[in-house]
């Protein structure tokens, strides 16, 4: 195969038709010689409005392949396809006696799981929460309700915390091994669509999501594997400094000689077994701030111009500001066309996060505006990063009566109380209050957070604007501890339990915790075999 780089077509003309005349004229050949045409990457060029343009790259069968090749060896948008298949590693050589157990079942969790029972070796999942069909009406219902279920939430339960959010694939990690594209191609067998497999900055969507999931924990069961929900990991078997088995809940017990701890960013209370058990924790930077909603349609302008072509893909940003203190403050898990959601996982504290259904449908643009937060603001314990977490989101419950805190922009700028809302409608799953947030935040958050919003509004214009609705904490950007692993990814001091994830301080997101997902698994069976 041939791929051919940097084909233009304009959004007008965005057709597999267009596409073909484009590659034909590129090339110097005719329509009849190409045999067949895949598309590698497709993204959108924005940056010369209202000229608008997706920039596409190519994979081809062609007639004469090695003689076009020749023909445009000085071309550096024409080359031969290169090898991007994922290599499966070799078994290992030490016999496993008893089932490998994966702790928790989100991204990292089920693509350890995918790999392994590829594979052969019938893990055993375990997961604190529900299957996601029990878990969704577990987390509508207290979203209606406010009748929390700590086991079972946006935090916990089957997909981990991504199920409920924009279900974002992108990553900037270097996939030299190509494991990215294996979690496409394991998404896409699972009822994603084929498009993540080559658009910038792909997304699957809250609601398409809740069925791959279903989808990828039955494949997994057909291939041996088994999950077991409600089942929370409440102690470790250790002897000899390795891995014997496990405790769930505070009364079974489960031999094993493998342990991945794919336990997310929340497992507060394992984090809290975890130092009971001497197994090595560090604590590690992560971030806090406020979700910002706009209205989707000033987003959508600012990105694409006012007479845009409604066909356009509903408009995303990212923003990065560094105060005058030096203090990075930037935009995460930005949701377009999407919703503020109550994120809670523990009685008497409360944290949000945004999440999108595939159409990105709502008026609402929303993102967390955060403040980088490092060991020196809170304390150098291990676990010092989750109290101060919990001490903000006490605040937070406290400030909204268990309902999520809300404030204009122009208030907060004030420190003053919100008594009424602007023109923009407030998007959310949960129910809300009017508030000041300045009372939930440290000063220099709240500092940093109101140096920023100027700056932002240089690059996208409005975003400063009066109305602009504040929501808090955004606590939960990831994990406030990391798990050392050593160059076979196994603990530090443990042998036999595998550190994985966001929760062990790996990933950041879906993508990047499923790849870490298979590279523990690679790690397992390289070592072993069952």
């Amino acid at each position: 195969m041939i791929r051919i780089r940097q084909i233009k077509l304009s959004v007008e003309k965005d057709n597999i038709q267009e596409l073909r005349k484009k590659i034909c004229k590129k090339i110097n050949i005719l329509s009849n010689d190409i045999i067949n045409i895949k598309i590698s990457k497709k993204s959108l060029d924005a940056r010369n409005k209202p000229n608008i343009y997706y920039i596409y790259e190519v994979d081809i069968d062609i007639n004469n392949e090695d003689k076009i090749l020749k023909k445009n060896i000085s071309n550096n948008d024409i080359l031969k396809t290169p090898d991007e298949t994922y290599k499966y590693p070799t078994l290992g050589n030490i016999k496993l006696n008893n089932k490998p157990i994966i702790v928790g079942s989100g991204p990292a969790g089920l693509f350890t799981a995918y790999l392994l029972s590829e594979l052969g070796y019938k893990p055993i999942i375990i997961e604190r929460g529900e299957s996601v069909e029990s878990r969704v009406k577990t987390v509508e219902h207290f979203w209606n309700t406010g009748n929390l279920n700590t086991n079972s939430n946006v935090q916990f339960g089957e997909g981990g915390a991504g199920t409920f959010s924009d279900g974002k694939l992108n990553t900037l990690v270097k996939d030299k091994y190509y494991r990215m594209k294996k979690v496409f191609e394991i998404f896409v067998s699972c009822g994603a669509s084929p498009d993540i497999l080559y658009t910038h900055n792909p997304h699957i969507g809250t609601d398409v999501l809740r069925e791959v999931v279903k989808n990828m924990r039955n494949k997994i069961i057909k291939m041996g594997g088994t999950f077991l929900y409600n089942t929370c990991l409440t102690n470790l078997i250790i002897e000899d400094n390795k891995i014997k088995g496990i405790e769930i809940n505070n009364k079974d017990i489960i031999y094993t000689d493998i342990v991945v701890l794919a336990i997310g960013h929340s497992a507060r209370d394992t984090f809290l077994m975890l130092q009971n058990n001497n197994i090595t924790l560090e604590p590690k930077p992560f971030a806090i701030g406020l979700r910002v909603q706009h209205s989707q349609e000033l987003i959508n302008i600012n990105q694409y111009g006012n007479n845009y072509d409604k066909n356009l893909p509903t408009a995303s940003y990212k923003l990065t500001y560094r105060t005058k203190e030096g203090r990075g403050v930037y935009s995460f898990c930005m949701c377009p066309g999407g919703y503020v959601v109550n994120a809670s996982s523990e009685k008497g504290r409360l944290a949000i996060n945004g999440m999108s259904y595939h159409n990105r449908g709502s008026i609402n643009a929303n993102s967390a505006i955060v403040v980088t937060v490092n060991p020196e603001d809170y304390g150098n314990n291990p676990l010092d990063g989750m109290n101060y977490q919990r001490q903000l989101e006490e605040k937070a419950y406290n400030l909204g009566n268990g309902k999520i805190p809300i404030q204009l922009l122009k208030d907060f700028h004030n420190n003053v109380e919100t008594k009424e809302l602007g023109s923009i409608k407030p998007i959310l799953k949960g129910n809300y209050k009017l508030s000041n947030l300045n009372a939930i935040l440290p000063e220099y958050i709240v500092s940093s957070l109101k140096e920023a919003f100027p700056n932002f509004d240089n690059k996208i214009k409005g975003f400063n604007q009066d109305d602009t609705i504040l929501a808090g904490i955004e606590s939960r950007t990831s994990s406030p501890i990391r798990i050392p692993r050593d160059e076979y990814l196994e603990s530090t001091n443990i042998k036999g339990l595998y550190p994985c994830g966001e929760g062990a301080g790996y990933s950041g997101g879906i993508t990047t915790s499923a790849m870490d997902g298979l590279k523990v698994a690679e790690a397992i069976i390289t070592k072993y075999y069952y």
